[in-house]
């Protein structure tokens, strides 16, 4: 049956609003629904724009932008493609942190997304049927937001998330919007205020865990398979105790990701040999201190590591360049309660003279004389001037990169590092930071934002038809974004701006494709990467 009348006004994917001609009004059953004036696209994105510019508060800003969306999803891209760096860090980090904290207060509409509930497994077929709608979905991102940005568990409130995340693969890479799908996994949550919210709309109970917890999310994947067989499943902000274990359990089966462990792993990288562009060094002469060492910490060490033995160390050389540091000091062998992705890098007491005293962040440093600090421990303030400076003392170009977020999470601020280092330090943040201008030089701070790689990557894979995401094909889109940077010019940022968001995912995809096609792991014969990558580009025009 064809959609007409109200129903098409209705449909977000199909909805031009005052955009229909009067052909197409007649067509579609509209004449009389509308105002007479038929307006271009373009007239349509400046009055949404003058809009979204009458809003003082960031969340307010955003809850108007999530009812465009809700509207009209192709006229909610093409407002966003014209503004993307402005609109990143509203329908994204750090201000979906807001929105994720008053979820059941701001509740007005589902955005597409499929809720799947652990109290009912025999539902999640038709859930995923319901919520797609017919669609061809070729992305799926899903959560169980356990463990949200530097938030911690945000139960079902953490679906916004994942709506979040493809809201960024679109407006960055061109995936078509009707293809994706947001799902949020309600396991319950940990989290008591939640639980004691009568708005909370989610299950009113505590986290189911363990092999019951593992079993929903296997025949999650089973069914998420076997209705959406193209489709690359990511997974977003899933617990320090599940993520990885997930991971590996599917991750030589399906084309799957998983953000937080190598998509930050992978901006950390990049951003890493923007680093060493500009100093001129090399990745096998770094000493790293990991300061944070949950999924994302980990992540990040994983992915270097692997890096370090694709130039030729072994196992064991690679894991002598780094020290972790979490709330105990640094990690030894002996230290109670590591994870499992923990013991493999932990150090020997018997390395040093002082021990016992490495118990805090300052001491490590003065030990170790790091030319790497990382932080993703969501401690604010704990790269100290003290810290930065006794690193800066032993290294000429001190890599520094406080990643936590939101904002009131991160280790240091760009400024602080440049005036504590006099400028010589090479620094990525976890948010967006302004310029810093220091002794007439005007330093340009690149943002460790994973929405740098992974929607050049994911749209790669998809267009590819990739059966499997290998690290192969990662180190080649890590050392695609690494190799952007203008090394030459003054003040330089190790990473790409996010203004330039839409070129430089191009880029990734045709790399992350030509990986997929040269390792024979595209499902569909494809003989172009390039072409592959501009036949499945959307473009947000009517």
């Amino acid at each position: 049956m064809t959609t007409t009348g109200y129903d098409v006004l209705r449909n977000p994917f199909l909805n031009k609003g005052t955009a229909f001609t009067q052909e197409e009004r007649r067509t579609l059953g509209l004449i009389g629904t509308l105002p007479s004036q038929v307006q271009t696209i373009d007239e349509q994105a400046a009055q949404a724009y003058q809009q979204f510019q009458s809003k003082d508060a960031p969340l307010e800003k955003r809850i108007f932008l999530m009812n465009l969306f809700n509207e009209n999803v192709t006229l909610f891209y093409h407002l966003m493609d014209q503004h993307v760096a402005e609109f990143m860090p509203i329908v994204y980090d750090p201000v979906v942190a807001d929105a994720i904290e008053q979820y059941n207060e701001i509740f007005t509409n589902p955005q597409n997304a499929a809720f799947l509930s652990v109290d009912r497994p025999e539902d999640i077929k038709q859930s995923l049927l319901n919520a797609a709608a017919g669609r061809d979905i070729k992305l799926v991102v899903v959560t169980d937001a356990e463990g949200i940005l530097g938030m911690g568990d945000w139960g079902v409130n953490g679906v916004d998330i994942a709506v979040g995340k493809l809201m960024v693969y679109t407006a960055a890479a061109g995936i078509d919007p009707a293809s994706v799908l947001a799902i949020s996994i309600d396991a319950g949550t940990n989290n008591q205020t939640l639980l004691d919210n009568p708005r909370y709309l989610g299950n009113r109970h505590p986290r189911v865990a363990g092999e019951d917890y593992l079993t929903f999310i296997d025949q999650f994947v089973t069914a998420e398979q076997a209705l959406f067989p193209e489709s690359l499943l990511h997974w977003e902000d899933f617990g320090r105790g599940n993520a990885q274990v997930i991971l590996d359990k599917y991750k030589d089966e399906i084309a799957t990701f998983n953000d937080d462990i190598q998509g930050t792993g992978m901006i950390v990288l990049a951003g890493i040999f923007g680093a060493l562009n500009i100093s001129k060094e090399k990745l096998v002469d770094q000493t790293f201190v990991t300061f944070g060492t949950g999924t994302a910490g980990m992540g990040i060490v994983n992915q270097i590591f692997t890096e370090l033995q694709r130039a030729g160390l072994t196992a064991d050389e690679a894991r002598q360049h780094f020290y972790l540091v979490d709330k105990q000091g640094l990690l030894f062998d002996d230290t109670p309660d590591l994870t499992a992705a923990q013991k493999s890098f932990t150090r020997s007491r018997a390395e040093f003279v002082n021990a016992d005293t490495l118990t805090n962040l300052a001491d490590v440093v003065k030990t170790i004389h790091p030319t790497v600090l990382i932080g993703t421990s969501t401690q604010p303030g704990t790269f100290t001037e003290e810290i930065v400076k006794e690193m800066a003392a032993h290294t000429p170009r001190p890599i520094i990169f406080p990643l936590s977020n939101p904002t009131k999470l991160a280790e240091a601020t760009a400024e602080d590092i440049i005036q504590w280092t006099d400028g010589q330090a090479l620094i990525a943040t976890g948010i967006p930071a302004a310029d810093v201008t220091y002794k007439g030089v005007t330093y340009k701070i690149g943002q460790g934002n994973n929405a740098l790689i992974y929607p050049g990557l994911g749209f790669g894979l998809i267009a590819s038809t990739a059966k499997l995401l290998t690290q192969e094909t990662i180190s080649a889109a890590i050392h695609a974004l690494g190799g952007l940077v203008d090394a030459q010019e003054a003040g330089a940022a190790v990473l790409p701006p996010v203004s330039h968001l839409t070129a430089f995912s191009q880029k990734i995809a045709e790399v992350t494709a030509q990986s997929v096609l040269d390792q024979g792991l595209n499902r569909e014969p494809i003989a172009d990467a390039k072409q592959a990558v501009k036949d499945a580009k959307w473009s947000a025009e009517y």
